[in-house]
Parts: C-alpha cells; structure tokens; sequence
C-alpha cells in the first residue's frame, strides 16, 4: 500500500502536512480524514490513462457520497454513477452534468425512475424485463424520451470476494447474455425509448486485469450483435470494479486498465463509460480511533478502540484488511485483536495484528478507508456516526459534523 502523502513529522503522523493528532484533538475520534490532492491524483489516473479514448469517467457515489468529494470530483469533470434517487440528488446537488449520470440499480422503484427522466440523464441501466415494463409505463406518462442500456450478466468470475462479484450467474445482478439480445429488440419498438447502450459490470476489487480483459470481449461482441440487427449503441458501460492495494501495491493500475481496454476500443464507434469508486478515493481516508483499553483475554490481548463496525463495517463483513499506524510514532508492538465497543462478537478490526503505539488514549490511523467507510455506517447500539474532514492545500475543512443524540431521534413522531 501506497502511503506517499502520509509521514511521520516529529514524532507524528501527518497526511498532506497536517498532524492526524491535532485533528483528533479538535474533531474528536471516530473521525473520517480524507486527501484532496489523493483524490485528485487518483482521477488524473485515470484521465491520463484514457487520454486516447472517448470516454465518461462516472464516479461511483457509493462510495463515498460526501457531497465534498462529489463536488471535488465534479470540478475536475467526473459524471456520477448513481444507485439510487438519494445518490443521484448528492450528485446533482454537487453540479454534476444530467448528462455524464448513469443510474444502475436492481430494484429501481417508480419514483428513481421518474427523477432518471425527469432530469434527462446519460443513461438508465436496466436489470430486468419487468423493470422494461415499468419504464416504458413512465416515459409515456412523462412524455419524455430515455436513454436505456440493459445490464448484461455475462457469467464472468471477477476473482473477488463472493460477497462482492456481480458478473456471475448466480448473481441478481443484470439479464443473462443468452436473453439479453431478445430484450433489446423487445426494447427498439417502444415509445419514448431509445437504446443507448449497453451495460456490464463484474464485481468490485478487483485487481487482476483478466477479468476486464473478458469484459471487454463480451461487451464489444454483444454490442456488434446488437448491430447486426440494426440496433446501433452510443455507449458501452464497462462498470467500475479495479482495486486498490489494502496489503500491498500488488495491484493493476488505471494504466494497466486503460491497456487492456484500448485494444477493444479503438476505432469503435462507441464511447466508453468507466464506473470507478474505490480506486478514486479509498486510499484517500483514514479512520481515526482512540484506545480505549488494552484488555488481556484468557488466550489473547484487545486493543479496544472507540471506532466499531457501525463506523467502519468492512472487516466484519468481508474479512478485509486494513492497515493500522500508530499517530504518535512507536516501536513497541503488541498482537492482539483490535475491536471495537458494539456490542457483538463480529466487532473486529484487525485479528492477531501486531499493533504498534497500542496504549491507552493514542489515535490509531486506520488506512484506506475512504471507500465503503462512512457511507457503510451505521446508528447501531444508537452511535452517532463519525465527522468527516477533508484536507485541501494541507488545511482541514469539516465536511459533515458529528451527529448529535437529537439527529437520533430527530425523525421519530413521538406521542
């Protein structure tokens, strides 16, 4: 992993020049803390890496739906990939261009669906036949015309945790390639619609290229069957999916990426759409914890922290990995499980780590968080979830206060 704009300054740990210490002792912890300049560098990957290409870069706001970030990313000329009504309002709240917002989802309701039209954006991948019918009731209603492009399901192994691959059969993700071209032409009679593209998208951290590799074959031949039969696409949507290093810089980069697509892509009439989310600002956040105790169990030490799995959720539930750095620089190292205060046995960070800087009352930094971090929290054991910060120039701006018990129960009707 990749740490370049994170060192220790006297003793200190310091992202972009700002002392992580001093922004725990004045947000207090749990606190989210996120690079500009790493977002920024991120995106530049991958605008350089496609410089040749036709392209729409569509962030995928799931994750992380920080309306700073979407801003930040919106000024640079992202679009957004969106899952649901509430992320395509963060997205167009963030000025992000109708017409670079693609909209994915499997159960779409009827309202998402009106917003999709209503507001004239790129494109609305369709999952299903019946979501077909929906969409065909509303446009006519709408008296407006939208662009479609259905997911396609080509049975593709991403090599990803199973939780997280979307591409294979068994998934609910998308419609089956051997369906796939009879709904299209299903599709071409209808009023008010038109068939803009198509649509694929595998699984998420992924960090081999083979996979995008077979992708890319079954998207650009599918897209030429749709040709064949008079049915011309403007886009094909590869998703998002590539990885970032949580243990290691072992990982494919946009480079890599770019590389295995152009080949697919060149002199083709369609304009690639890219959905990248983690590989834009993952390694852009850390999480800030304090030790709340070191406990001695019967068979092993706890680092408890104040930081759980309603903060920070993906250890618990994918296994993941995430590096821990001690804020004030130690040598001393203990192993132990680093957890949290929720109250369940799954509330681990970190098992059988050692720790560096493991005392009572010392921030932990815990790495590559900014993507699926705070916008997988949680009020669980009725927490408040965490304050956000983003640094630019090396100066800190609170991007979302901590909440308060009254934003607990601030939407409850009471008798």
């Amino acid at each position: 992993m990749t740490e370049s704009n994170l060192k220790y300054t006297g003793g200190i740990l310091h992202l972009d020049g700002c002392s992580l210490r001093k922004l725990a002792q004045e947000y207090g912890t749990p606190l989210y803390v996120y690079s500009a300049d790493r977002i920024k560098s991120n995106y530049k990957s991958y605008d350089d890496a496609f410089r040749n290409t036709d392209k729409i870069i569509c962030y995928s706001v799931k994750a992380n739906f920080n309306g700073a970030v979407i801003k930040l990313l919106a000024s640079l000329g992202a679009g957004a990939d969106v899952l649901s009504e509430g992320e395509l309002f963060m997205a167009l709240r963030a000025g992000i261009d109708p017409k670079k917002i693609v909209f994915a989802g499997v159960g779409k309701n009827a309202s998402e669906i009106r917003q999709a039209v209503r507001n004239g954006i790129c494109m609305l991948n369709i999952e299903g036949e019946q979501e077909l019918e929906a969409v065909g009731e509303i446009v006519k209603q709408e008296k407006k015309t939208l662009n479609i492009a259905f997911r396609i399901n080509p049975d593709i192994d991403p090599k990803t945790h199973p939780k997280i691959a979307t591409g294979l059969k068994e998934s609910k993700f998308g419609i089956p390639i051997r369906r796939a071209l009879e709904v299209y032409k299903r599709a071409k009679g209808m009023e008010n619609i038109r068939i803009a593209g198509v649509h694929l998208h595998i699984g998420s951290q992924i960090t081999d290229t083979l996979p995008f590799k077979l992708a890319a074959e079954s998207a650009v031949g599918f897209a030429d069957r749709l040709a064949e039969e008079g049915i011309e696409v403007e886009y094909i949507d590869i998703g998002g999916g590539l990885g970032i290093g949580y243990e290691n810089d072992d990982v494919s980069s946009p480079y890599d990426f770019a590389k295995v697509l152009e080949s697919y892509f060149r002199g083709r009439p369609q304009k690639l759409i890219l959905e990248p989310g983690r590989s834009i600002v993952g390694n852009a956040g850390y999480l800030l914890t304090r030790v709340n105790y070191i406990k001695q169990g019967a068979n092993k030490n706890f680092v408890v922290v104040d930081a759980g799995f309603n903060d920070l959720i993906r250890p618990a539930m994918y296994g993941a990995y995430h590096n821990i750095m001690p804020v004030e620089e130690s040598d001393e190292t203990i192993t132990a499980d680093v957890v949290g205060p929720i109250c369940e046995t799954g509330d681990v960070i970190a098992k059988d780590r050692g720790i560096r800087g493991a005392k009572q009352g010392n921030i932990l930094a815990i790495c590559d968080s900014g993507a699926y971090g705070f916008s997988m929290s949680s009020n669980y054991n009725s927490r408040l979830r965490a304050a956000e910060v983003l640094l630019e120039g090396g100066k800190p701006r609170l991007v979302r206060r901590r909440e308060t018990y009254e934003d607990l129960i601030r939407t409850e009707e009471t008798r």
